[in-house]
């Protein structure tokens, strides 16, 4: 059935506030999106960051009065700022499929492919790995994951074991296990992560040479290459366990990083590692190097 959305445009002290309100008034989902193209890098655990002026959006039935509605919120937020009040409503659809319409193949280097169910590419010499979106980060598409699948891509992975720490949606530990690697060992503090990565496995049929785990639960080991997609907060502060995980020899890759946090990630390393130049994508750095 069609739904009616009303969007309000406030600040980040008001919002969460409106937010529940609007669940409270029997929203069937409340979003919160940013108006004015203001970035939000490295919450917290356990932390959401909005934006200064954060635009809320609530779905509702189609019978919904939306000028009751209005009246009922601006009496009961007097005082908070209220602008751009919008009403649209929305034409009903399979929301679980609504991403086949812009999710397509994408091929990192000259032997890695990541499709979408029901598009899987048969190019000889590559190797396809299928993967839908969910609730775990990592599809291919941002920056930071295209960086370190290129950087698989074109290294020889033959029996290698893989750390994969941070793992999302799984997707460097399974690019790793295609493109030859022995075993890999995927990291996660998000249970939903650790869920969506076994499931991507078997999806894969990779299921029986990955270890998911929580950081706490990682045995004792050393790999020969080491993959840590996560943001530079946490890289910074997990850069002497990271770099216990990685053998002599081994492929640190590190990435999740903006421009401008690059040298103060490469200094948290350094100690431990023989840095590579910098690799850039958009606004992201892939740091990389190799343990003496």
């Amino acid at each position: 059935m069609p739904w009616r959305q009303i969007t309000i445009t406030t600040d980040e002290q008001s919002a969460p506030q409106i937010a529940d309100w609007f669940s409270d008034l029997g929203a069937v989902s409340v979003t919160y999106l940013d108006a004015e193209d203001e970035p939000v890098y490295e919450p917290g655990i356990g932390e959401t960051k909005i934006w200064r002026r954060t635009q809320v959006a609530a779905l509702f039935e189609l019978d919904a009065d939306p000028e009751l509605i209005k009246l009922q919120l601006l009496t009961k937020f007097v005082g908070s700022p209220l602008d751009d009040w919008q009403l649209e409503d929305v034409a009903d659809q399979a929301w679980e499929l609504a991403w086949m319409d812009y999710y397509r193949p994408m091929k990192f280097g000259d032997k890695l492919w990541v499709c979408p169910t029901g598009q899987t590419q048969q190019e000889a010499g590559t190797v396809c790995l299928i993967l839908d979106p969910g609730l775990a980060f990592g599809t291919g598409t941002h920056p930071t994951t295209a960086l370190c699948l290129e950087w698989l891509a074109g290294h020889d992975l033959s029996d290698n074991v893989v750390i994969d720490y941070g793992c999302g949606s799984g997707i460097l530990a399974i690019a790793a296990l295609l493109l030859g690697a022995r075993h890999a060992y995927a990291i996660d503090i998000d249970p939903q992560a650790l869920t969506a990565t076994y499931d991507n496995a078997l999806k894969n049929q990779v299921q029986n040479r990955i270890s998911c785990y929580y950081p706490e639960q990682l045995p004792m080991l050393q790999a020969q290459v080491v993959l840590a997609n996560i943001l530079a907060k946490p890289l910074i502060e997990l850069s002497e366990n990271i770099c216990a995980l990685l053998a002599p020899k081994g492929y640190l890759i590190l990435s999740g990083i903006l421009q401008e946090q690059a040298e103060a990630t490469r200094q948290a390393y350094q100690t431990f590692i023989t840095m590579a130049p910098p690799v850039q994508k958009e606004d992201w750095i892939r740091l990389e190097g190799v343990k003496p």
